[in-house]
């Protein structure tokens, strides 16, 4: 099966209107909702798909505003900023609309799918998807020394080594970070994500 192509759906079509239905928030107004699921969580009860992946993907848009990638990330001045999904998307169209026409220290915000670690070359933030979580040290051996944000909600507590987590507690979606995964790889995660986290895998310093 043929890889999904940039800028189309998950089976290969154009991204049409009706994806962007109910997206058309800003940048500031994604922010601003990180800011509530922040403070209150996202209630797993009612995030059922799609709204609960909905959710997830302002939350990965919201990632690239509050991690700072180091200059030698990116390669070219135009080069745009890369949201990547490893693995049997569960988003839809949701990322998509969720970053188009967005922009992060004026790089155009892209999607990119992959079916395994090797296709990666540009990519900032990886989530590695369900399907992917049983290969996990050998993805996370691929990545190791470069910027990539890597992302999962996956269940079980065996994912060592991922930067962010999504996780389910009290009936409620919260953020685990692992500060020395990420300073390993060079990125430098805000305090206004480090506040409502918990903090895990290693020392901040």
């Amino acid at each position: 099966m043929a890889p999904v192509r940039r800028g189309t759906e998950p089976h290969g079509r154009p991204l049409n209107n009706r994806c962007r239905q109910g997206m058309f928030w800003h940048g500031w107004a994604w922010s601003v909702a990180l800011c509530v699921l922040l403070s209150v969580g996202l209630p797993v009860r009612a995030a059922v798909p799609p709204a609960e992946y909905r959710v997830k993907a302002v939350f990965l848009f919201n990632f690239a505003q509050f991690v700072d990638w180091p200059q030698d990330a990116f390669t070219a001045p135009g080069q745009p900023f890369v949201i990547g999904v490893l693995g049997k998307d569960p988003f839809g169209a949701e990322l998509d609309a969720v970053v188009r026409g967005e922009t992060v220290a004026q790089r155009s915000l892209v999607v990119e799918r992959y079916y395994t670690v090797a296709e990666l070359h540009n990519c900032n933030i990886l989530y590695i998807a369900r399907s992917e979580i049983g290969h996990l040290p050998q993805i996370l051996t691929a990545l190791k020394g470069r910027s990539i944000l890597t992302v999962s909600d996956a269940d079980g507590d065996d994912q060592t080594g991922v930067m962010i987590r999504l996780v389910n507690r009290s009936n409620r979606v919260r953020l685990q970070i692992d500060v020395g995964a990420a300073k390993a790889g060079h990125l430098t995660i805000s305090s206004k994500l480090l506040r409502p986290a918990e903090i895990v895998g290693g020392p901040e310093g």
